[in-house]
Order: structure tokens, then sequence, then C-alpha cells
């Protein structure tokens, strides 16, 4: 009986208001944001100064409208080269292959690595529907063939859609005489890399290995 006047309360407090309501619906959409995390959320920006509400929404704006994608590695960025690619203290023979941005940003915050990045935007996966030709293969296959690139490292996470792309990776790339490595297997089988600590990630950059594709 409390747990149903509770819940008619909550929906007495969120219909009192239309533009409240339109506001906790759509930070409702975000990930791992529940209606009632979404209003608190509502509920704290309306007791915010205007100045910091404002503030706040021109970051999420300009966020969505000003952000890139390198051409190069398909990393974010503020230009049209990342920060990352453009740094002349990197090592641009060496690329790290990797599935997600958020890789990049797990594998720079062990700051085991001075190589530069190719972003794949995904792994293969046929139950999902995604082949090679959704991920950035064809400008992966470009730098390698440039003769510019001495090691790629396959920082894929180890899961069986992780390997599968490893392996095509390998077929597709080896004929171009290039050395592949993977990561050492400190990261466990199934660990997606985002969610790996940074010591065991970071060594597990610095140990890697040759992959032999098999």
């Amino acid at each position: 009986m409390r747990s149903a006047s509770r819940t008619l309360f909550f929906r007495m407090q969120t219909s009192s208001s239309k533009i409240l309501d339109d506001a906790v619906a759509q930070l409702s959409h975000l990930p791992s944001i529940g209606r009632r995390s979404a209003m608190r959320l509502a509920l704290y920006l309306l007791r915010q100064d205007k100045a910091d509400v404002e503030a706040f929404l021109n970051s999420i704006k300009a966020l969505r409208d000003d952000v890139k994608y390198c051409r190069c590695c398909h990393n974010i960025s503020d230009t049209d080269e990342c920060s990352i690619c453009s740094n002349s203290k990197r090592d641009h023979k060496i690329v790290c292959v990797v599935e997600s941005i958020r890789d990049v940003m797990a594998i720079e915050s062990t700051q085991q690595f001075s190589g530069v990045y190719h972003v794949l935007g995904g792994v293969i996966s046929p139950m999902d529907g995604v082949g090679p030709e959704e991920l950035e293969v064809d400008s992966l296959e470009r730098r390698v063939a440039s003769g510019e690139i001495d090691e790629l490292i396959l920082a894929l996470s180890t899961t069986m859609e992780g390997d599968t792309t490893c392996f095509y990776l390998y077929r597709r790339l080896s004929q171009y005489g290039v050395r592949m490595t993977t990561i050492a297997r400190g990261v466990a089988i199934g660990d997606e890399l985002e969610y790996a600590d940074e010591l065991t990630l970071g060594r597990s950059i610095v140990n890697r290995v040759v992959y032999e594709g098999n």
C-alpha cells in the first residue's frame, strides 16, 4: 500500500508542470538514467543559476554540433586532425587498432603507449548485422598500404567478436608485410578494454605479443 502511495505521489509530482515533464522525458533517454534519476537531475538544474544552466546547455550543443572525427584515425577531435595524430612526438609508425573512442581514452590513461591509434568504430558481429563494411577497415588498409606503418597493435576486446575481427584484419592486412601484434592476455578473455584497470591494461600493451592468426 505504501509503495502504491509513493508511486501515485511521484506521478502527481511529475504531472504538475508540462515543461518539467518534457525535461524529465528527455533526460530519461540518457543511458542508465531512469525517470526518477531524470527527475532529480531536472530539479537540480532548476535550482542552479541561469548562467550556469546556459553554460551547461551550450557545452552540450557544442558537443553535438562542433566535435569532429579525426580524418586520419577517427578519434574525436575539435579539429580535422586530432591532438594525438598531430603530435610530432608520438611514434606514427606504431598504430594501435581499437574498437571505440572509449578504448583510446582507456589506453591513454595508462600512459604506457606513445604511438597513434585507429578507431574501427566497432567489431565484426554477424548476429548484430555488423560486417567489415560497417567498420573503418578500408581507411586502415590505406594507412598500412602507404608503407609508413611498422607495427599494428590489435587492441580489441578479448571477446568472440573481438577475436573474429583480429583474425579478419590479419588475413586482410598481412599481405603488406606489416608486423601485427596483439595485447597480452593480462586482460581476461571475454573482457572489454574500457573496463580493464589501468595497471592491467598498461601491462597488456607493454607486453604485447606477435599475432599468429590462429
